[in-house]
């Protein structure tokens, strides 16, 4: 059973979020949870003493926001009759990025899909806010970020950029392998270099744990000259090879960090045209918390 956590602000884009994430998993047994926040009171009022007036926004909001996710889950459950899937709502008065980084613990929610905005010239923000934010914060689950209008596709070609430098665990890349598995997948894994040369010693040993964690899933290596920026780059390369979903680790110094910080004019062009998938670092905590609970398992019984 896969938990996924979709935030929704009722709009066309969320709602077209919530299409994909239910026919990628279509054949899946899941419980989505929808989750909406709401904050109406002014910034800083959840410390002071509430007014007449911030109670009243607050219970309009609060009820908005629930009839919002009540009228989300009707239209889901008449379009989309799935017995594989059963549905949940949250309402919540709280940040975004707060409720989903609580929900994902509550929920133990194993993926977070979120539509993203889409671009329009010199005003692109990457993603939109509200995804860097959720994708910054999230440190313990992968988040599918949708495009604006992208209707689903079975991800046939999966590209996963990365750039060999650390050392990865199987928990970090199960995200990837699963979906590479649902779906048949080919993966190619993309290496953008400002000037082309071999690999270290140590680049060439997470190479070949990358490629043994893969297993029987068909990969391919491919190495890659930047074309101005690693975004643009990788635009091209999807474009190039026509892949339907791109997927990379978030850690520190990586591509994904990189595409964050990178200026607003060099990332213009990077329209997040196909899905992204997210992956944050868990390193080692992920394998101890794994063992622990089988451990756990094995005392209780």
């Amino acid at each position: 059973m896969k938990n996924i956590l979709i935030p929704t602000d009722f709009s066309e884009n969320s709602c077209n979020a919530i299409k994909y994430a239910i026919s990628m998993f279509w054949d899946q047994e899941c419980i989505f949870y929808f989750l909406n926040t709401y904050t109406p009171a002014i910034a800083g009022s959840r410390f002071m003493a509430a007014s007449f007036e911030e109670s009243m926004l607050t219970n309009s909001a609060a009820k908005y926001s629930q009839k919002g996710l009540d009228d989300l889950l009707q239209r889901v459950k008449k379009d989309f009759v799935n017995e594989k899937h059963s549905f949940r709502t949250i309402s919540s008065f709280s940040l975004l990025v707060d409720e989903v980084v609580e929900s994902i613990r509550t929920y133990d929610i194993d993926l977070v899909v979120m539509g993203t905005t889409g671009a329009t010239g010199m005003e692109e923000v990457f993603m939109g806010s509200n995804a860097v934010r959720v994708i910054k914060s999230v440190k313990d689950c992968p988040v599918l970020a949708i495009p604006q209008n992208f209707e689903f596709e079975k991800p046939t070609e999966i590209a996963f950029a990365t750039d060999f430098t650390r050392f990865y665990t199987k928990s970090e890349l199960k995200a990837l392998l699963e979906l590479a598995a649902i779906f048949d997948a080919t993966v190619r894994i993309v290496h953008v270099q400002y000037e082309i040369k071999s690999l270290s010693e140590l680049q060439l040993f997470n190479l070949g744990m990358l490629r043994k964690y893969l297993g029987g899933v068909e990969h391919y290596v491919h190495t890659v000259s930047e074309l101005n920026s690693v975004s643009k780059t990788l635009e091209v390369f999807s474009k190039e090879m026509d892949i339907h979903l791109l997927a990379m680790l978030n850690y520190q110094h990586s591509y994904m960090e990189q595409l964050i910080r990178e200026p607003v004019v060099k990332r213009v062009a990077f329209h997040t045209q196909i899905p992204l998938l997210v992956i944050p670092e868990l390193g080692m905590t992920s394998n101890l918390k794994e063992s622990s609970n089988r451990d756990n398992v094995l005392m209780s019984n």
